[in-house]
């Protein structure tokens, strides 16, 4: 088949490339500099510009692109970065499929799992509303943003991504210092659910749902058996052999962190994996500390 994928030097994206390659597949990639190969195309949401002939004769488009939510604390800058950069490049590329007489058939887009908000040990599928805070707000648009390739009748999914653990990057990578120095522990009270999956898993259900699946709409991308996070730094320090002994209180991780900290640290997501799971997709890391050696070990 060949491909096209947005946010291709991404932790995902990286992955999702080399694997799509490895299995044969033709990949080209919308690139924000001045593209340099005959599978490289260049877009700018920002000047809502894109180059279309990137989309002729491909079977589906994996879309990751946006900024980073974890990079930096949230100003009010930062924060119109992060929306701005899913809903416009989402938008483009939605109208762009949604104006070519032979589009794609499928359009995998990126959301998450902050769609549903803070729910404690509320178990969420694809069928919860939505919840409250700046993450749900951002996912709902992001998520409304596809609509013109929905109307034209492309099969659309929005693969509502959990937390991937790699010691590459992300929050495994974000975890892992404290830890090997023996100072880790949960943060807050450790009651709130972490929905994880692994990047191998994660790039190989991006796939799926592209080459494979007949699924549509929202789809969890979380393993299917979310911990809590006082299990999580349980399993982790069990797995690299290091004691958890050293709790971050709440007001400390709202102190380093702010408003980030709190949506994505201290914030419960308990997500199910059920539609995933029934579609056929087969998980290589379903528990957690298998996941966790495979990445560490």
């Amino acid at each position: 088949m060949k491909l096209a994928i947005t946010g291709s030097t991404g932790l995902v994206g990286k992955k999702i490339t080399a694997e799509l390659k490895a299995a044969g597949h033709q990949v080209v990639k919308l690139v924000r500099k001045v593209s340099n190969s005959e599978n490289e195309f260049s877009w700018n949401p920002d000047t809502d510009k894109i180059d279309a002939k990137a989309f002729e004769g491909v079977d589906a488009v994996i879309h990751l692109a946006g900024e980073s939510i974890a990079s930096k604390r949230w100003s009010s800058e930062q924060k119109m970065k992060i929306k701005q950069s899913r809903v416009k490049g989402t938008k483009l590329i939605a109208s762009t499929l949604a104006a070519m007489d032979n589009p794609p058939r499928v359009l995998v887009s990126a959301s998450a799992i902050g769609f549903y908000g803070d729910r404690g040990a509320e178990l969420l599928t694809e069928e919860s509303t939505t919840g409250e805070g700046f993450l749900a707000a951002v996912c709902r648009e992001w998520e409304d943003a596809t609509r013109d390739a929905e109307s034209k009748g492309l099969r659309v999914v929005h693969a509502r991504l959990g937390v991937v653990l790699s010691k590459e990057g992300g929050a495994l990578k974000m975890m892992l210092p404290p830890f090997l120095m023996g100072a880790g522990g949960p943060l807050g009270d450790g009651k709130q659910y972490m929905s994880w999956i692994d990047l191998d898993d994660a790039a190989k259900a991006f796939i799926y749902l592209a080459t494979e699946a007949n699924t549509s709409g929202a789809v969890n991308l979380v393993a299917p058996n979310p911990e809590t996070n006082a299990n999580f730094t349980k399993t982790l320090a069990k797995v690299i052999h290091r004691p958890a002994f050293f709790p971050v209180p709440t007001f400390g991780v709202k102190a380093l962190f702010g408003e980030m900290g709190e949506e994505l640290l201290l914030s419960s997501n308990r997500v199910s994996a059920n539609k995933l799971v029934n579609s056929g997709f087969k998980f290589t890391y379903p528990d957690l500390e298998s996941a966790l050696k495979h990445e560490l070990n």
